[in-house]
């Protein structure tokens, strides 16, 4: 089992991390106002989107850092065969170590299932900017069936102080949305999330692979 490059990882996904919220803070203010019980431009419209994307940008470098550097951590250690039908497991595994959500759950294993198609298909591994096609497809399909609950969260963050929804339970704000709004409510913003993580996956996934190629490469050549 060869040792993985874990300093080329922790740059690569700190770089990573920075540029996609540098490029795409503004697409997630918009969508989380339009998923605001106040509604789109009562929470601020199009007014300040880029508010706060410095500390932002400062904290998701060694955030994604982390997260890649886990990843890469628990595939090495896991160590499946990429033929072998456990390997959805194996990259489900890394990513609720890297970040327990339901969104990595689902990027992640698309991810590396289209990379590995996609070699497969031409005969060699993808180049960096189709591993960034393939995480701009798997962050899209993980953005439009994980909406409902995003929009739970955006609804507990933005909820009045002692009221249901501001304890927290996500399946209460579900249900809350869904009895209000129904299923146009439980999607709301779906297609700017959509169009975000698609663009994010394609950025966020494809300047890893790119910055943690160049890495492990320069580090070759090193004597």
């Amino acid at each position: 089992m060869d040792q993985p490059g874990f300093t080329a990882s922790l740059v690569a996904g700190g770089v990573a991390g920075v540029s996609v919220d540098l490029i795409l803070f503004p697409l997630d203010t918009i969508k989380t106002r339009l998923q605001s019980p106040q509604g789109f431009y009562k929470a601020g419209g199009f007014y300040g989107v880029y508010a706060g994307v410095p500390s932002t940008a400062i904290g998701s470098f060694p955030n994604a850092a982390a997260f890649f550097v886990t990843y890469e951590y628990v595939k090495w250690i896991l160590n499946t065969d990429s033929s072998s039908y456990l390997m959805p497991v194996t990259h489900m595994l890394a990513a609720s170590a890297g970040e327990v959500i339901p969104f990595s759950l689902v990027q992640f294993p698309l991810w590396e299932s289209l990379k590995a198609l996609w070699s497969w298909r031409q005969g060699h591994v993808v180049d960096s900017w189709q591993s960034a096609v393939c995480g701009a497809f798997a962050g899209g399909f993980a953005a439009a069936v994980t909406t409902p609950l995003d929009v739970a969260k955006t609804r507990i963050m933005l909820a009045k102080a002692g009221s249901s929804t501001a304890s927290g339970n996500i399946l209460s704000a579900l249900h809350a949305v869904w009895r209000t709004q129904g299923l146009s409510g439980l999607f709301a913003g779906v297609f700017p999330r959509m169009a975000a993580i698609s663009l994010g996956g394609f950025i966020f996934l494809g300047a890893y692979d790119q910055t943690r190629s160049f890495l492990l490469e320069l580090g070759r050549e090193s004597p």
